[in-house]
This record gives structure tokens, C-alpha cells and sequence, in this order.
């Protein structure tokens, strides 16, 4: 099997695939209250060319797909590409992330069809809170797909985004980890779209006001090529963990790419460059002649991919998050 090494050594073996810019929330640091001028139907990709780019990735070393948004879970029939991409040879791990509105009614179906992880994002656990940021109320929700994942055997992370909104209730949602068997990240806000301007909290200071109020945090041993640093509370059944992109990039160790629903495969969050892999997808080629015509230019691409992000110099103000996929 072939290996995607970029220019600067890193082997890519992570692809987030972005399943269309629609959600069901209105987070504001996402997604505007009004919404986005949604892309067109026509120009989405079909699940039949997400699963014959991700064979090809497969075949180039890839081995984790994660299923982002906007929301996953509003496209419709999700439950039969996770087969589809479960019996793709080379695949390991096939990982959702999603707001949690949608996933109860699902969980079954897609731990069937052999999805293997899961994150919830959640940034509050006030029902008036969660209203302010997503223009929802949900909570209640949110919290019965976290129940679900676990009776369920799923592995769950928690994403939170701290931002001037749920500041004061950080402490509040760590108590999630104390009594469920889970990982809750502290995900550093991005100056992307219409985030670019908004406040957020760096995570050295989330710690240092978690430890004033649980004791002292014990890092754990971090996992090669995971984003996130984690920490153990005393008397905690789950961790405490940190996604720190602008306070303590870590890039030097990236190992992933993302495919937008319109079918762009960008190969760093930060800058507009792409591939368009849709072109190619529909190019009238089929068979070896399309598998090896995507291979070459997936490998040759690759090697732009930046050293590094440049958020702490610039925001990407040109796409809004629910159009790159998280």
C-alpha cells in the first residue's frame, strides 16, 4: 500500500469528509442567524463518489474517515454510507461528529452499520445559554444522545467551544466527565467566517480556573498525532481535554485532510487552497483509468500542503465553518 507523505514528511491518514453545509442549529460562531446561501443539490457529491474517493485514499494509506457538517446527520440515509465505507478495504474507523439533535433515532442504525466513535458538541448545559448560542433550545436533547452512545458501547468525546456565551459555565459542564465515561475537550475558538471577531478563552486559563475549583489536573500521555492534551481530575470517571490551534498549534503533527461537500479536498483549515476532486469525479473517466487519474493528482496536490496556520495572524473570513465541515 501506498503512503500520503506531504513535503514536510507527514503522513496523511485522516480524512473529515464534510456531508453538506446544512445544519439543523445556528451556532454563531458556524453559521449566521440568517443562515447561508446553501450549494446547490446538483453540486454536492453523491455517497457513490465519496466512497470512490475514500477507496482511493484507502488505497493511499488513509485509514480514518470522521462524517462532519454542517450537521451529518440531516442528510438523508446516512446509515447506508457508513456501509458503504465500512467495507472499503484499509478503512479503521469510521467517526461521527455531530450536534446531537438527530442522533438518538439513529444510534442504532448507524452502530449497525458499523460507525465506531462518536463527538457531541455541546457548549452549554442552560437551555437559555444554549438558545443564545444556536438559536435553539435542545439541551434536553443533546444530553439523551449522550445517554444513547454510552448505553450503546460507543467511545464519546464532547466538544465545547468556551466563547464569551457559557464563559462562566465551564466548571458546570466539566461535571460531565466527572460522572460519564467520557473525554470533554475545551476546543480553542477559530477566527473563521463569523467567528473572526468573536471572543474566546485560551486554554491555559480554562485549566487554571478548572483547577481552582476540582484540584489539581494530572496530564495523560498524548496520543500520536491527536490534536488534544488531556488531563485526569481526581475522582473523574472520564478526561479533561484541550484543542489548542491558536495558543499551541500543533500542526508540526497534522495528519489529516478534509473534503467539502461541494467536493473540495483542502488540505489545511486555515487557507482556500484546494483540489477539486469533484471535477475530476465527474469527468466522464470510470474505473482504473479514474482510481489512478485521482491518485496522481491527490499525491501531487498533497505536497502544497502548508507547514502550518497563520489564524493568529489572519481569520478565513471568505467560508463560514458549516462549509468547510468542522
Amino acid at each position: 500500500m501506498e503512503s500520503l507523505t506531504d513535503s514536510f514528511g507527514r503522513t496523511i491518514n485522516y480524512l473529515r469528509i464534510s456531508l453538506t453545509d446544512k445544519c439543523n442549529l445556528r451556532c454563531r460562531y458556524c453559521m449566521p442567524p440568517q443562515g447561508i446561501n446553501h450549494i446547490p443539490h446538483q453540486e454536492i457529491l453523491t455517497f457513490e463518489e465519496i466512497t470512490e474517493l475514500v477507496r482511493v485514499l484507502a488505497g493511499l494509506g488513509v485509514k480514518k474517515i470522521r462524517l462532519t457538517g454542517g450537521e451529518p446527520l440531516v442528510r438523508r440515509d446516512i446509515v447506508s454510507l457508513v456501509k458503504l465505507l465500512k467495507d472499503i478495504p484499509g478503512i479503521e474507523e469510521i467517526c461521527l461528529t455531530t450536534n446531537g439533535i438527530l442522533f438518538s433515532e439513529l444510534a442504532t442504525d448507524l452502530k449497525a452499520a458499523g460507525l465506531s466513535r462518536v463527538n457531541i458538541s455541546l457548549d452549554t448545559l442552560n437551555d437559555d445559554t444554549f438558545f443564545a448560542i444556536t438559536g435553539s433550545r435542545g439541551v434536553e436533547k443533546v444530553l439523551q444522545s449522550l445517554k444513547t452512545a454510552l448505553d450503546l458501547g460507543f467511545p464519546v468525546k464532547i466538544n465545547c467551544v468556551p466563547s464569551q456565551y457559557n464563559a462562566s459555565e465551564l466548571a458546570e459542564i466539566t461535571l460531565l466527565a466527572k460522572s460519564n465515561p467520557i473525554d470533554l475537550r475545551f476546543i480553542e475558538l477559530m477566527p473563521i467566517g463569523c467567528a473572526n471577531g468573536m471572543k474566546g478563552l485560551k486554554s491555559d486559563f480554562i485549566l487554571s480556573e478548572l483547577e481552582e475549583k476540582f484540584g489539581k489536573a494530572a496530564p495523560l500521555k498524548r496520543q500520536n498525532h491527536s490534536p488534544e492534551t488531556l488531563y485526569h481530575f481526581d475522582g473523574f470517571d472520564g478526561n479533561i481535554g484541550f484543542i489548542s490551534p491558536l495558543s499551541h498549534a500543533f500542526c508540526s503533527d497534522c495528519n489529516r485532510i478534509r473534503l467539502t461537500a461541494s467536493g473540495l479536498l483542502k488540505f489545511c483549515l486555515c487557507y482556500d487552497d484546494a483540489l477539486d476532486v469533484k471535477k475530476l469525479l465527474r469527468s466522464g473517466e470510470s474505473g482504473i483509468k479514474l482510481y489512478d487519474i485521482l491518485s496522481k493528482e491527490i499525491q501531487k496536490a498533497i505536497k502544497e500542503k502548508p507547514e502550518a496556520h497563520t489564524f493568529n495572524q489572519q481569520g478565513l473570513k471568505s467560508h463560514m465553518m458549516t462549509e468547510i465541515g468542522g
